[in-house]
């Protein structure tokens, strides 16, 4: 992995295609087609029952809602700008429960001009007076305009700028990223270029330490001898290894396929990790309320829902698209995150249910130290056959004064202690 690596910023492929995701607030249902964005080719139209059949039925409901209750939305649209061409938007609502309103808009580009340049603006890795690929005319806040609000400045670091999906397969003069044959082996510079287009960056914004190339390029996923994939934490490129003949090769389909079926891998894995994200600051905020056994209560619910209709490793029969979810959920450490909310969920539930059996046990003393002297009182007087009332306010102050007396021993105040749940010694 130490051979010079040909540039990549002025290479503009066979055929190259973008798709940008955008976190955003969704303001109202929109008057569009419901559904993804279905791409055609020849007689077959990628629509969500076509692509349901690639998921398991949790996982289409994810993606693409339930009868009568949509949660995607599409636009078509032929917008040209400045070497690049709008083709349609999507909008997947994608809402939590504190986040009711949160859904991605997704952008659907043919780029014509050098796609190295357009991922590294997007990644803000250009100047601020180059060239902004979503601007003019792509300007997300004209396009969603009434419809969707752009998440604010202060928005966690993974929604600080888009997730990209780069497509780009190579002409004949593009040896870099060919094999020499099907059965020859992929030359080094390859996977270089690969993480290029994936990381949104060039050497010079990102110098690759050769000694630990091989590790960061472990989660590339080799889709066949034509082409691989590489997924990093804010990009996902597909590169091809074969020089693409035009219209009717074989890259047509596996263009077809990075914008539909493995886009929608990719975007049920930012549903998991914005779904873990959440958990894991209500887990957080267990002990913060008075009320901890409520809101853990409620927190328990949250993390069987996200279990049954979020959490899938395996999404389809067919391989690649869960390679490229398990790729995903490795960069954002979803499984390592989801066992450790799992397993701190645990212990948090013993220690609720060990405050709530204090705090019957505290009731119940409560109730011994109250009712014995009082009730020993009247057991007297009623032995005696005595109906005096002086006699029975006596027994009552009695009662009251032993009681008061019993709550001042080391057992009386710590069935008080155990009645208020011995409060700020559990907190973690």
């Amino acid at each position: 992995m130490t051979a010079a690596v040909p540039p990549l910023d002025n290479v503009t492929g066979a055929r190259q295609e973008l798709t940008v995701v955008l976190p955003v607030r969704l303001l109202r249902v929109p008057v569009w087609s419901e559904g993804p964005f279905a791409f055609d080719m020849g007689n077959r139209r990628t629509d969500a029952r076509i692509r349901s059949t690639y998921f398991t039925p949790a996982s289409a409901r994810a993606l693409y809602g339930a009868p009568g209750t949509p949660c995607r939305w599409h636009l078509p649209l032929d917008v040209k700008h400045d070497g690049m061409r709008l083709l349609g938007m999507e909008l997947l609502r994608a809402a939590t429960a504190r986040k009711p309103q949160h859904a991605f808009a997704i952008l659907h580009f043919t780029v014509e001009r050098p796609l190295l340049p357009v991922v590294r603006a997007l990644a803000g890795r250009l100047p601020r007076d180059a060239d902004a690929p979503l601007s003019g005319p792509f300007d997300p806040a004209r396009l969603l305009d009434g419809v969707a609000d752009l998440r604010a400045a202060d928005a966690p670091s993974f929604d600080a700028r888009p997730y990209t999906i780069a497509f780009l397969s190579p002409a004949a003069q593009h040896t870099p990223a060919l094999r020499v044959s099907l059965e020859g082996e992929l030359p080094a510079t390859a996977d270089r270029w690969l993480w290029q287009l994936a990381s949104r960056s060039t050497p010079e914004d990102f110098p690759l330490p050769p000694e630990t190339a091989g590790e960061q390029l472990k989660e590339t996923v080799r889709i066949s001898a034509d082409w691989s994939a590489l997924v990093l934490r804010q990009g996902t490129a597909f590169l091809g290894h074969r020089t693409d003949t035009g219209e009717g090769d074989f890259f047509t389909y596996g263009a077809l396929h990075s914008r539909t079926v493995y886009l929608d891998a990719l975007l049920l894995g930012a549903l998991q990790r914005d779904h873990i994200d959440e958990l894991t600051d209500e887990l957080s905020e267990v002990f913060v309320s008075p009320r901890p056994a409520r809101r853990f209560s409620a927190l328990e619910r949250n993390i069987a829902v996200f279990r049954s209709t979020y959490w899938r490793q395996h999404l389809t029969a067919h391989g690649t698209a869960n390679d490229l979810l398990l790729a995903f959920q490795n960069q954002h450490r979803l499984p390592v995150r989801f066992n450790e909310i799992l397993a701190e969920a645990a212990d948090y539930s013993r220690l609720v249910q060990t405050q709530e059996s204090q705090q019957i046990s505290g009731a119940l003393g409560v109730l011994t130290i109250l009712g014995l002297p009082l009730g020993t009182a009247l057991g007297i007087l009623q032995v005696l056959d005595d109906h005096s009332v002086a006699h029975l306010y006596i027994a009552l102050a009695l009662s009251i004064a032993v009681t008061a007396a019993v709550l001042t021993t080391r057992y009386g105040r710590l069935v008080l202690s155990s009645l208020r749940g011995g409060e700020g010694k559990q907190r973690p």
